[in-house]
């Protein structure tokens, strides 16, 4: 059995002193090994990454950061052993190693973003890492690498592993479940924190202290689960992602900032060092960017986001898989390239209608990515009958919103069009017909 207890991080939790504050008034505690690896440069970089990137663009107050980010979900992952630290199948699991493991897994998770990351990866270009790759290189050599191995015992392949790494044995699966699964960390954080600054209430109105306090193992004990007291929380932490994904990172002028950096980035990123590029902090990203694009296509769409006056592209047609199941069915989870040719042949048939030059960048199609969300499943545990059932088949919320497919309902296909063509583009009768006549040509 394993002495939890011993650990001074998750001893530290009760503990008034060496603390750092972080929205809503929430003291995460720092024991010294602990603040080795927030000080070092790796770490302190993620203080100049925004979480939510080009939603401030709409949403202004959310310019937290991934550093304050991980700093919850690191005291998430305290709570969440505190809580199962008084399960038996998880402490005969767990060993005081495997959790030290686990705890810095859970405050570094991040430290491979780069600026405006998700919306790269989701093009899934050659050459460009995965964030969970790009980390590594902070993790397996230098001043992390050093605290790991020095003050905590750590092999730093250990984290990598625990980190991207498909699970060896018993003890794994439970930790990576609890790092990234239905109910995990991440998500624990992200949710109420972006709603937090968004302004925004979709994201609070789950219960978390109820979850986490009615956490457990699920029927095989190598995975995590809820006891049944806390299934109403888990249906309203899946609601609240519903909604946040509707309303808050695919919000339509969220979405038409997105379309513009990924066509920016897309033109340029041939002509740049990615590792290099992706070592920058946002500022600095931007401007080189700015002087690779020299005055290009990829300039104007970049000073529409960055400039000093906000000038995004507007909604020409939007494609709900209800409303408009065709247009819908064949873009979404297109490779991004075969968006790009899409609109850009779709820019020269609108050219020939207004009888106006569309330039290719001008007009831009945004659709679901190939990769998707993940699934919701999750068990839950009757003490009164001693059985587990999965969660979408107690609860008719969660049948709804996680057994059909969560990105076709929250993630529309738009066609977006540069600010001075919105009116003139307005004129034409009926607007899908050139894009359904583009996307039969096309395939």
């Amino acid at each position: 059995m394993s002495d939890l207890k011993s650990i001074p991080e998750i001893a530290s939790l009760d503990a008034a002193r060496d603390v750092i504050r972080i929205p809503p008034q929430m003291d995460v505690p720092v024991t010294p090994r602990v603040r080795q690896l927030i000080d070092t440069t790796g770490f302190q970089r993620l203080a100049r990454i925004r979480q939510l990137g080009l939603v401030s663009l709409v949403y202004p107050a959310a310019h937290h950061t991934r550093f304050e980010h991980s700093l919850g979900v690191y005291r998430t992952a305290l709570q969440f052993v505190r809580q199962l630290q008084h399960d038996p199948r998880f402490v005969e699991a767990i060993e005081v190693h495997d959790v030290e493991v686990f705890l810095v897994a859970a405050l570094l998770h991040d430290l491979g973003h780069w600026p405006y990351c998700h919306p790269i990866e989701d093009l899934a270009l050659p050459g460009v890492p995965e964030h969970e790759m790009f980390a590594n290189s902070f993790l397996l050599e230098g001043e992390i690498a050093e605290t790991l191995s020095d003050s905590w015992e750590i092999h730093p392949r250990e984290v990598v592993e625990l980190l991207s790494a498909k699970p060896r044995n018993r003890a794994g699966r439970i930790l990576k479940s609890m790092l990234s699964g239905p109910v995990d960390i991440d998500k624990m954080d992200y949710l109420f924190r972006d709603s937090l600054h968004a302004g925004v209430p979709y994201g609070q109105h789950f219960d978390r202290n109820r979850l986490i306090g009615n956490l457990c193992l699920n029927r095989t004990g190598d995975r995590l689960a809820i006891i049944h007291k806390g299934r109403t929380a888990a249906e309203l932490m899946v609601f609240a992602r519903y909604v946040m994904f509707s309303e808050v990172y695919w919000h339509h002028a969220v979405r038409a900032a997105t379309a513009m950096w990924q066509r920016a980035f897309y033109l340029l990123y041939e002509q740049v060092d990615l590792d290099e590029l992706f070592r920058l902090d946002e500022v600095a990203i931007i401007e080189k960017l700015r002087t690779v694009a020299a005055g290009g296509p990829a300039t104007e769409l970049l000073n529409g986001i960055f400039g000093p006056t906000r000038d995004l592209y507007k909604r020409l047609g939007e494609y709900h898989v209800l409303q408009s199941p065709s247009i819908h069915q064949r873009l979404a989870r297109r490779p991004y390239p075969e968006l790009v040719q899409c609109s850009e042949q779709l820019a020269t048939e609108l050219s020939q209608r207004v009888g106006t030059r569309i330039a290719p960048h001008e007009i831009l199609i945004d659709a679901p990515p190939v990769s998707l969300e993940v699934e919701f499943e999750l068990e839950v545990y009757s003490a009164k009958e001693d059985t587990y059932h999965m969660l979408a088949d107690v609860s008719p919320v969660v049948q709804t919103l996680a057994k059909r497919q969560f990105d076709d309902y929250v993630k529309r296909v738009r066609v977006f069009v540069h600010p001075r063509l919105r009116e003139m583009l307005n004129n034409v009768p009926d607007i899908d017909e050139p894009l359904e006549k583009v996307l039969s040509e096309f395939g």
